[in-house]
């Protein structure tokens, strides 16, 4: 591809050497340059790619896209500066792969909690009615029926647009991805077309990033800032922004709620221990979800669908035909009687949202609840998690989630100092995630709910940067055994 071609929508500040030569390849990652590639050199916050410009330039690279000029100028290599980096490639990489998003109905979900259950449950929705699908979610990454890996809620620019392009080739009319805020403050998202975008909601996460609740909030604004204003802004009106998220918003403007006025409307009517029956716009159906959060959830779906020009009592009969996304409020049920539940909750929200329901179901039994909290993460949630918790459940075991370069003790300890003193002998503190889960195995009786929470669809365990096979659900299924 022409050079003119990759960089047409960037806005260069200054341009050194050959004016148009032809592209053989993008790269952001040194490793991987190759002759006549273009480079985009990233400050990331682990490295510079400024620092591998010679590198890359020994390697045969044609084209440098950087923040700041190399003292060296190769006469033979054109040098690109542009104001960010990050931009740079998403636009890049956009325009190399010739702009899929353009091509598909690309809709992104954006929020604290939900983000994974709304786009699966939409992709299972539009793959009933008939159409060929494409998925980006934390859970895996689906190419119509082609199931991939999924690295990161989301991936960087140029692997999006890869991944959009094989969607298109694969004969995919609709998309549905995660859009995470660090994507948007990492511009992994520039350059991409929107059909639409949904808000779920905003709680205490990622401030190990973002520092404040402020900043957090802007970069999940962002997103619904950029919306194309041949889109539409779908948002809940049950959470405190979701009327910020449309302020400034081009696109159409839509809103869904349980509990007010709103263009998309439920009602939860009755819950079984197997689902619920609930009222949309006026219409009962029941589901084989359960807690008012999947009512939320169901709801964005409902609503996304008919903004997409789906038939509504179609989409209706499809919804009631759905299940749990893996590792989302997924119950197995022991030989002797108790229930275990696996659940991804890594938030002091998103725990309370999950023990509410339990406690919904449950009859007479008791909620021992494992709970632990990512190393290298946001530590301000460490506590409150831990109270949220401790609040909802009889039994509380605080244990490793993944500990990655922190001591997992002290991750524990962390969590413990939100434990109120007169509650704190229905806590037990167990590092070994194994030994806690074999643990509160072990106290539950006949009709008691067993919560592992924090990993859901993970099937590791990231220690010291290497990731050990670790799976909850694999986990709980032996212990099951064991204590037969």
């Amino acid at each position: 591809m022409k050079l003119s071609r990759c960089i047409e929508d960037l806005t260069v500040l200054e341009h050194l050497g050959p004016k148009d030569k032809e592209i053989n390849s993008v790269c952001f990652d040194s490793r991987l340059a190759a002759p006549s590639c273009l480079f985009v050199a990233q400050k990331g916050s682990r490295s510079d790619g400024h620092d591998y410009i010679p590198e890359v330039v020994a390697k045969g690279a044609a084209v440098i896209v950087c923040e700041n000029l190399p003292r060296e100028i190769h006469p033979e290599v054109t040098y690109i500066r542009t104001g960010n980096s990050n931009l740079a490639l998403g636009l890049i990489s956009a325009a190399w792969f010739s702009h899929p998003s353009r091509k598909l109905k690309l809709v992104g979900v954006t929020g604290t909690n939900g983000k994974t259950t709304i786009a699966s449950l939409l992709y299972n929705t539009l793959k009933a009615l008939g159409y060929k699908v494409g998925l980006l979610s934390t859970v895996c990454v689906r190419v119509d029926e082609q199931e991939l890996p999924a690295t990161h809620t989301t991936p960087d620019a140029y692997t999006i647009n890869g991944l959009l392009s094989q969607m298109l080739a694969a004969g995919c009319e609709y998309a549905f991805m995660e859009v995470s805020s660090h994507a948007v403050d990492q511009e992994r998202i520039a350059g991409l077309h929107f059909a639409g975008g949904i808000y779920t909601n905003l709680t205490h996460d990622h401030l190990d990033y973002h520092k404040t609740v402020e900043a957090y909030l802007r970069a999940k604004k962002s997103f619904f800032d950029r919306l194309p204003a041949e889109a539409f802004a779908l948002t809940n009106a049950d959470d405190k922004n979701g009327k910020v998220m449309l302020q400034n918003c081009r696109a159409a403007h839509y809103t869904y709620s349980c509990r007010s006025l709103a263009d998309f409307r439920a009602r939860l009517l009755e819950t079984h221990s197997d689902g619920m029956q609930l009222d949309f716009d006026g219409r009962e159906v029941h589901v084989r979800f359960i807690g008012k959060f999947n009512v939320s959830n169901l709801l964005a779906v409902y609503g996304t669908a008919v903004l997409l020009g789906m038939d509504a009592a179609e989409v209706l009969r499809i919804i009631s035909t759905l299940r749990p996304v893996s590792g989302r409020l997924e119950f197995l049920n022991s030989p002797t009687g108790y229930t275990a539940i696996v659940d991804y909750a890594h938030t002091p929200d998103a725990l309370k949202n999950v023990l509410q329901t339990l406690a919904q179901i449950r009859k007479q039994g008791k909620i021992i609840s494992v709970v632990g909290a990512g190393g290298n993460r946001d530590k301000t949630k460490r506590p409150e998690m831990a109270l949220e918790a401790v609040r909802a459940s009889d039994t509380l075991i605080l244990t490793s989630d993944n500990p990655r370069f922190e001591e997992p003790q002290a991750i524990l300890d962390d969590m413990y100092a939100g434990v109120p003193a007169e509650v704190r002998k229905r806590v037990l503190s167990i590092v070994d995630r194994r030994e806690a889960i074999r643990t509160a195995c072990r106290l539950a009786g006949k009709g008691d709910y067993v919560l592992v929470a924090g990993k859901g669809h993970e099937d590791y365990q990231e220690i010291k940067g290497v990731k050990y096979p670790f799976d909850d659900k694999k986990i709980i299924t032996e212990i099951f055994k064991e204590l037969l």
